[in-house]
């Protein structure tokens, strides 16, 4: 069941320290990419700040949330190197209960870069490359699959790229991909992006 912060005191009260300060939920993301100073460095400078000072009782809480709070709670989760989340943010990505969360966990997933992440990032492949008529974040976790191999080698993603596999399949049959392009280099690109955004915050933890 999905938590309602408008019926759950404790969880507005998170939302409203966390979530919505600035449209924060509605920045983190590709829109981050657009920031200029002193916007940019004002929002780093937050995010930052919150990532090391939100509990992980507090994560776990948004984390039952809707996107807003997920999305905010996965971002606050990768910037503080928080791997204990990992499987949780696994599992949060294969069920695919709420929309707009697919990239903030792609991008968390792609930034911790382990051999188990690559796995969660795989079973969600394995499930929904499956499911062309489903718009869900394929390509976001195509691209995240991808910038892990970059990291670790073992080229985890290239059972699904293989000519009539699964992806090429998904490409041809989801009514939604309109043109022949693969968007798997664009996402690649967007996730490298962000994660060294993360880095970026990261570091000065």
């Amino acid at each position: 069941m999905i938590r309602d912060p408008r019926d759950d005191a404790e969880l507005l009260a998170l939302v409203r320290r966390y979530v919505t300060p600035g449209r924060r939920y509605l920045k983190l993301g590709g829109p981050l990419l657009g920031m200029q100073s002193p916007e940019y460095d004002r929002f780093v400078r937050d995010l930052r700040e919150d990532a090391g000072l939100i509990t992980a009782d507090e994560i776990a809480m948004l984390l039952e949330g809707s996107w807003r709070e997920r999305r905010t709670a996965t971002w606050l989760v990768v910037v503080s190197r928080r791997t204990e989340f990992r499987e949780r943010l696994g599992e949060l990505l294969l069920a695919s209960e709420v929309c707009c969360v697919g990239l903030a966990y792609s991008v968390a997933l792609a930034s911790f870069g382990t051999a188990r992440d690559a796995d969660l990032l795989a079973a969600y492949l394995d499930r929904y490359l499956r499911r062309p008529d489903l718009a869900y974040d394929q390509t976001v976790v195509m691209g995240a699959l991808q910038f892990i191999d970059l990291n670790l080698g073992g080229g985890r993603a290239d059972r699904f790229r293989e000519p009539g596999g699964l992806w090429q399949q998904w490409l041809q049959d989801a009514p939604h991909m309109q043109d022949d392009s693969d968007p798997a280099p664009s996402c690649l690109s967007l996730i490298r992006r962000l994660c060294a955004f993360v880095d970026e915050c990261a570091e000065a933890l």
